[in-house]
């Protein structure tokens, strides 16, 4: 069930002191009244969430109590009160649930519920706080104290179970105590917001963590004589994983397949789509399936499973010859592989017979090129981020040449595998003068005889 919203009302006259209160039987009535015409801020909280800056800086703003009470003499129930500041506590009165959605407005910090108001539907005749309910629904953000009978304490406690904050007695009200019981209700409905926040955070973590296990899994390279290695660095602006992933099998032939891809866009359902596209190309790859075969079935995998049409991926795929002196590549929008080898310096595999990113042209093709890799070698494929990070404060990037320079210098300096991946993601980091925007995913396969 949804949550309703509370309606906005624009402050009336008499709560800026330019007007005289209306009587009872006008209509909602407002007592302790200063002025109260500016509206505070509304910001979003670390979880995304638009919270109320008053909510957060009770202790600088006069509070303001909304009493939700129909009592037909029209007699106020609450005392004058004051806060710990020595400010009148403003006070509004609202005879049922409609006139509370009008007067709840961001600048109320509590509500003062009367139990004893009766229910809006008629199938809630037989609940007792049927009438709380609705309030915690209304206002989920705010803190509720639920106002009983006295000697009714059986039923506050059931009020503070269900969501109130605390309970008060109607025949035992004073201005202290009140005003205490509003306060403690404000900041305990803080620190509830706060916990719950940190396990919503913790919650997402555990999702970032699956996520993460399923774009980056471990390789299957039982039996085969190469090497592995792999890095992969979110960007800053995301809690989320982006769509980078990437795969390395071998098949019962001795033929090593690996790939890597990008989702365009970033959050969980790119991630979940990049899991999705990943788990399919490793069963189709041990099934049999490559090139312009592969990539086309990956692609109809991508049009069911996308939440939009405009959604497309990048991907680039090799398999590697049993003797570990050829391979195939295959490339859909995705930048072309560097090949290293002793003795020469490092260089892109061609990239001028690429086909389209998957998602973008119905029944597009493929093309597998052969490549001529030698005895010893080095590949190494990386998704676009390592290759957009800025170069100094300019607006020029690093780009392909730029990425293939620092890797030839890295390999010259003796680094390779683990190091050479590290080094080249923190270089690319340090030259974008901080965190890059971008996730960055890198793999290396190395032969050596």
């Amino acid at each position: 069930m949804s949550v309703p919203i509370p309606r906005q009302r624009a402050i009336p006259a008499v709560e800026s002191g330019q007007a005289q209160a209306p009587s009872p039987c006008d209509g909602p009535a407002e007592q302790s009244v200063t002025d109260d015409s500016e509206k505070a801020p509304r910001t979003p909280d670390t979880a995304g969430n638009t919270t109320d800056k008053v909510e957060n800086n009770t202790a600088h703003t006069n509070l303001t109590l909304l009493l939700i009470e129909d009592d037909p003499a029209g007699s106020p129930i609450v005392p004058d009160m004051l806060d710990q500041a020595g400010k009148p506590i403003r006070v509004r009165t609202a005879r049922n649930l409609t006139e509370a959605g009008r007067l709840l407005t961001d600048d109320v910090h509590c509500i003062l519920l009367d139990l004893a108001l009766p229910a809006p539907g008629r199938g809630d005749a037989d609940d007792e706080l049927a009438v709380l309910k609705h309030v915690l629904e209304l206002a989920p953000r705010h803190a509720v104290l639920a106002l009983t009978a006295s000697g009714d304490a059986e039923r506050g406690a059931e009020a503070v179970r269900v969501g109130a904050q605390d309970y008060l007695f109607r025949d035992e009200l004073d201005g202290r105590l009140l005003s205490r019981a509003i306060r403690y209700a404000v900041e305990r409905k803080r620190s509830e917001s706060a916990e719950r926040r940190l396990a919503e955070g913790k919650l997402r973590a555990q999702e970032n963590r699956r996520l993460e296990r399923g774009l980056l899994p471990t390789p299957l390279l039982d039996g085969s004589p190469l090497r592995f290695a792999a890095r992969y660095r979110p960007g800053r602006s995301r809690a989320l994983l982006g769509g980078d992933f990437y795969d390395v099998v071998r098949t019962p032939d001795g033929t090593v397949h690996a790939m890597i891809g990008d989702v365009c866009g970033h959050g969980p359902d790119e991630a979940a789509l990049g899991v999705e596209l990943r788990i399919a190309w490793r069963a189709l790859t041990l099934a049999g399936l490559c090139g312009d075969q592969l990539l086309g079935t990956l692609q109809q995998v991508l049009e069911h499973e996308r939440a939009d049409d405009e959604i497309f991926a990048t991907l680039c795929t090799v398999d590697i010859a049993p003797d570990g002196r050829r391979a195939g590549l295959c490339l859909a929008g995705h930048p072309s592989p560097l090949l290293a080898r002793p003795g020469k310096p490092a260089r892109l595999l061609p990239y001028d017979n690429n086909g389209p990113a998957l998602g973008l042209l119905p029944g597009a093709r493929w093309p597998r090129m052969q490549v001529e890799l030698g005895a010893e070698w080095s590949l190494m494929l990386y998704t676009d981020g390592l290759i957009e990070g800025h170069v100094g404060e300019g607006r020029e990037r690093l780009g392909q040449d730029g990425m293939t320079e620092m890797v030839r210098r890295q390999i010259a300096e003796g680094l390779r595998g683990e190091q050479l991946l590290r080094a080249a993601v923190n270089e690319v980091r340090d030259l974008n003068g901080g965190e890059l925007t971008d996730d960055v995913a890198v793999l290396l396969l190395d032969r050596v005889p």
